[in-house]
């Protein structure tokens, strides 16, 4: 099955998509260290992008998709989230970053017969409660086009007429939205998201999010009922947490729920050595120094899923993007270890300096979240 991606960044979502048996025929993506990590990976044949084709560096804006009509089964992307992101300035849609009106385009000049898209929670904020529905109303209607002169408050008038009107049979896409968790699908972090996901109506396609295939009460019932986390780590008993909070919790759950236990980043780090170790071959996994705590930037602990990986290195972003360890040292996370909570393979590469590298990460999809929800999409593509 054929897709195109849009807006591919490091290639997170992307590899996800390709895992679950899409391939795609048309790459773009703006940003020029992006694209050199997407081209590095596939001239090292990393398996996950080995037959993707080169991608198309510039602004998807200039990018004419119609060749593709009627040959395309996927449209994905993660439109940019600054405009809609806690850590941004909150413009939403009159913030000249806000691409959502290009995938929308893009959806409309090639006829896909399903997409998924994917951006930050912020973006369901009571703030742009009005927006999120015109989004997903031009999701629904994407030929209802907006016009050159039209605000997009009058746009969203004449979606709303055309979408309860009487002649309208149906909408041109099924889409439904939510906000998923990655931890509770198997990446080792504490990263929500909202998801799209629409399937053109003649498909006839009945679709809901795959349920979570892990949770919490499920690592704290081996944590504190069984010890199973701890044995398998072999970490001795006089190491082991003992939060009386999370005891008490687990005290309360009257037997193990039937899940995976949530990853942790002590899962998610199992095998790499310490990044000063001399012994130390892994691609991207350098020591980066400076990483302090203090009040809003106190770090990832060790027996938990990560905090969500930030798009920066100073400020919120730096604090975020650190480990703190049981003894209360903080150091920052290497490129590699990064990579692995976003659940990108260790053979791929991440493309210039530290500060870069984890620019891309902090942007990108984790591979094993957009896998789980495309492996369920096609599956009923391939159905229909």
């Amino acid at each position: 099955m054929k897709a195109v991606e849009l807006f591919a960044g490091a290639g997170g979502l992307g590899m996800g998509i390709s895992k679950a048996g899409f391939k795609p025929v048309e790459i773009v993506e703006w940003d020029r260290w992006c694209c050199d990590t997407i081209n590095q990976n596939r001239r090292a044949r990393v398996k996950e992008v080995a037959n993707w084709p080169e991608p198309k560096f510039g602004d998807v804006r200039r990018v004419d998709f119609r060749s593709l009509a009627g040959k395309v089964d996927i449209v994905t992307g993660g439109p940019p989230c600054q405009p809609f992101s806690l850590g941004g300035k909150h413009r939403g849609f009159d913030d000249e970053r806000d691409m959502w009106p290009q995938a929308v385009r893009v959806v409309r000049e090639t006829r896909p017969r399903a997409f998924i898209f994917e951006n930050v929670k912020g973006l369901t904020r009571a703030a742009f409660a009005t927006y999120f529905s015109y989004i997903a109303l031009q999701l629904h209607h994407p030929g209802i086009e907006r016009k050159a002169d039209e605000d997009w408050r009058d746009h969203l008038g004449r979606l709303q007429q055309h979408h309860t009107s009487s002649d309208e049979i149906e909408p041109e896409y099924r889409v439904v939205a939510e906000v998923l968790n990655a931890a509770d699908y198997g990446v080792p972090q504490r990263r929500e998201r909202v998801v799209f996901v629409g399937f053109r109506s003649d498909l006839r396609t009945k679709w809901k999010f795959p349920k979570g295939s892990h949770s919490f009460d499920a690592l704290l019932w081996d944590m504190h009922r069984t010890g199973e986390y701890w044995d398998r780590h072999r970490v001795p008993f006089t190491r082991r947490d003992t939060d009386v909070r999370l005891q008490s919790r687990a005290d309360s759950l009257t037997e193990r729920p039937n899940a995976g236990a949530w990853k942790t980043v002590r899962d998610a780090l199992r095998n790499l050595p310490d990044p000063r170790s001399v012994d130390n071959h892994f691609k991207n996994h350098r020591f980066q120094s400076g990483a302090r705590a203090y009040p809003g930037h106190t770090g990832s602990p060790l027996d938990l899923p990560a905090k969500t990986l930030k798009a920066g290195v100073h400020g919120v972003p730096g604090g975020e993007n650190m480990l703190l360890s049981p003894d209360g040292s903080v150091r920052y996370f290497t490129v590699r270890e990064s990579a692995r909570l976003q659940t990108f393979p260790d053979e791929y590469e991440l493309h210039g300096s530290w500060t870069e590298a984890m620019r891309q990460l902090g942007n990108a999809v984790p591979v094993e979240l957009a896998s789980v929800i495309a492996r369920n999409v096609a599956t009923h593509l391939l159905a229909a």
